[in-house]
């Protein structure tokens, strides 16, 4: 099959001529190449060469390339569209390549499925073919510089290194001192994803309008009928929630700009207005109530209505920070003039339900195999809630899992008493005791417990705010970006050891393609010299790939070697 390339300087110098022949390393240099450009043109607001060089980066081989493995890598590529296709081999994703053309280029109706969220209700997704998430992947490339240039500083959803716990401290930021904000405005927009306007949309998202108006009319299919759509982009593409912060952003610089042209500039800051965004979700801080609800909610109401959005007046509220609020999971409240964050009792109570329904969904299984099924949800849960006051909450969260595990083991023998029970199924590790653990012999011949993960063990260490003007597209913000992606993985490997260490001795990066480990691109633990030909689990037998690198090696027979630090 041949594959078009485009003569320009995004383009590879050898084309590949099969998916194993790909030199990602130089695929990302060209793609990220692009988008440095693409930011630089945007912070000079010179639109024209911003939509000149969108256009050269969506015809790559590189681009598509990149856009192709991402859809093929991530959570959802088994996930198939009404097409039923999936790209689940070398030959297709190859294929693929050349299908990623504008030129009579038609989405086909998305697949809508639904998903229970926290509350009992259901959340609606619709899922798009491969070629349209491709599609839609490739032009995200072109979009995202764009986006990043021209978000808030204070946004921090579905972007580039910014999480939820950025969002937490800034609200931390904007409410701990004693002469902070007071009063807190909860928004909370109705249906954002369902209702944002298309004329909006496309009038201003900086992307090809033409493409971007197919995919908001496309239609999604339900029960087998199709169903148009009027407003909104459906969550489940991989482009929607950078269109959603798109939508959104101006929120903070607007307000500020309103606010200043009503008031000087020492009235402003004295009313202590600061917006915190993730994603459709967000607060705002002021020093009264009635500014907030009588000058700042009717700006917000405005901003949005010309969006297509609007505030639920069910769940959008002016509340004092001594009564405290809910945000992300946590709840943020003074106690005499000190702000303690904790976890929010909506989401402990979520998360124990859900522990207990896996744990009482298992009845009959090892062991071994519950503890594998508790300890990711578990160590996940204290992950989210380590930078917060979470200590009584963890040690609440152990006992109650404990009470648990204590009847689902007590259960299984109904005819043995509690100390027998106890012998098998609990231990003794270190200092602790009642240790729901099993013993293991590990694949190096040493044995040991295999016990689940405990949460009041967690350490609490407070979480380091990204800064608000963080450009990962800017070259002036490389060393920065670089800085605080291997700390950030770093602190999400920690409970894995073995697999820290090996992240921190290759600096982060892929032993085979030099480019960077991520959490979107995921790794595997490869073995220099393979088990079967009696290479050892040591780490200095073991590097650290990206998937796709993974199978690239032992598709080729390529021999990969420990990397030597400079």
């Amino acid at each position: 099959m041949k594959v078009s390339v485009r003569q320009d300087r995004s383009a590879l110098s050898h084309a590949p001529d099969n998916w194993y022949a790909v030199d990602w390393r130089r695929v990302e240099r060209n793609v990220r190449g692009m988008q440095i450009r693409i930011a630089k043109a945007t912070r000079e607001s010179d639109w024209r060469r911003v939509k000149a060089l969108q256009r050269m980066l969506t015809r790559t081989l590189s681009a598509k390339l990149y856009a192709v493995r991402r859809v093929t890598q991530n959570q959802g590529a088994r996930t198939a569209g009404v097409d039923r296709e999936l790209w689940d081999s070398p030959e297709s994703r190859w294929e693929a390549i050349g299908r990623l053309k504008r030129r009579g280029y038609k989405p086909l109706p998305l697949r809508r499925v639904f998903i229970p969220k926290a509350n009992g209700k259901e959340r609606p997704l619709g899922i798009p073919t491969m070629r349209d998430r491709a599609m839609q992947a490739l032009y995200l490339l072109a979009l995202e510089p764009v986006a990043e240039s021209t978000s808030d500083p204070n946004s921090y959803g579905f972007r580039i290194n910014r999480s939820t716990a950025d969002a937490m401290a800034q609200i931390r930021v904007c409410t701990s001192r004693k002469d902070s904000s007071r009063w807190v405005l909860e928004a909370d927009i109705k249906g954002c994803f369902d209702h944002i306007n298309h004329e909006w949309l496309e009038n201003h998202v900086p992307m090809d309008k033409g493409i971007l108006r197919k995919w908001l009319k496309a239609g999604l299919i339900y029960q087998g009928q199709l169903q148009a759509t009027e407003a909104g982009t459906p969550q489940g593409g991989i482009i929607s929630p950078t269109l959603a912060n798109v939508t959104l952003n101006g929120l903070e610089q607007g307000l500020d700009a309103h606010l200043r042209a009503k008031y000087k500039t020492a009235t402003v800051k004295k009313l202590k207005v600061n917006v915190v965004r993730y994603a459709d979700d967000f607060v705002i801080t002021g020093d009264s109530k009635e500014l907030l609800e009588q000058e700042v909610r009717p700006w917000v109401e405005a901003f949005l209505a010309v969006r297509g959005l609007q505030l639920s007046e069910e769940k959008t509220r002016v509340t004092h920070i001594d009564d405290g609020f809910d945000f992300l999971g946590w709840n943020f409240r003074k106690y005499s003039g000190t702000l303690l964050i904790k976890p929010s009792r909506k989401n402990v109570k979520t998360f124990y339900r859900k522990v207990a329904e896996t744990i009482s969904g298992n009845k009959t299984v090892r062991q071994q195999d519950l503890i594998r099924l508790l300890n990711p949800m578990l160590r996940g849960w204290a992950q989210y809630h380590r930078p917060v006051t979470a200590k009584q909450a963890f040690t609440r969260m152990e006992y109650l899992v404990f009470r648990k595990l204590w009847r689902w083991s007590k259960r299984r023998h109904p005819q043995k008493n509690s100390y027998w029970v106890r012998k098998r199924y609990f231990h003794t590790v270190g200092d602790r005791n009642w240790v729901f653990a099993v013993p293991m012999v590990w694949k190096d011949g040493s044995a040991g417990l295999f016990d689940l993960y405990s949460t009041s063990s967690t350490v609490i260490k407070r979480h380091t705010k990204i800064k608000g003007d963080f450009n990962p597209f800017a070259p002036g913000w490389e060393e920065y970006g670089e800085h605080l992606r291997q700390e950030r993985m770093w602190e999400s490997m920690r409970y894995r050891k073995q697999w820290a260490t090996l992240y921190m001795s290759q600096s982060g990066l892929c032993a085979h393609c030099g480019c960077a480990l991520t959490d979107e691109s995921g790794w595997h633990d490869h073995h220099l010299e393979y088990r079967m030909h009696g290479g050892s689990d040591a780490l200095s037998n073991r590097v650290l790939l990206h998937p796709h690198c993974h199978q690239q090696v032992h598709v080729g027979k390529i021999v990969v070697t420990k990397p030597v630090l400079s």
